[in-house]
């Protein structure tokens, strides 16, 4: 059973929107659940938001969101002791898979260029925040 000890906390990530930690050790494996591109301290969305507050669409930089999603997940290993060449799985969620699919590769790719992490990627159509994409990870240190 898992306790709060094992939840990690990072200062150079955001804050989860919802009541639950965005990342939590359990033995050698690192899990991170809902880690988009908003900023650590201003919550500023990089490239853009994808929606105004009355709900209509936005243009916005997915390449610009999905490195700086990356980067929220790094820093959060990196609280953990972990570093993305830990990374062991990628669950990708896109919510708007015919728009972004290609840029969200190009970056995905620069990063994970010597990552061999299985990964999915996910159409859905929205997210909590207006973000165009979310990544969860597992990392294993062992």
């Amino acid at each position: 059973m898992s306790s709060d000890e094992d939840v990690i906390v990072s200062e150079n990530a955001p804050v989860a929107v919802g009541a639950y930690p965005h990342a939590r050790r359990v033995g050698d494996f690192v899990f991170l659940s809902g880690v988009g591109p908003r900023q650590p301290i201003t919550n500023d969305i990089p490239g853009g938001a994808i929606k105004d507050k009355d709900g209509n669409p936005l243009d916005y930089d997915i390449r610009a969101q999905t490195e700086a999603c990356i980067l929220n997940i790094e820093a959060i290993l990196k609280s953990s002791g972990a570093k993305l060449e830990d990374i062991v799985d990628v669950t990708s969620f896109l919510v708007d898979m015919d728009r972004d699919f290609e840029g969200y590769n190009e970056v995905y790719g620069r990063f994970f260029t010597n990552i061999q992490a299985t990964r999915t990627t996910l159409a859905i159509t929205a997210l909590p925040t207006p973000i165009a994409v979310e990544m969860k990870v597992i990392a294993n240190l062992g």
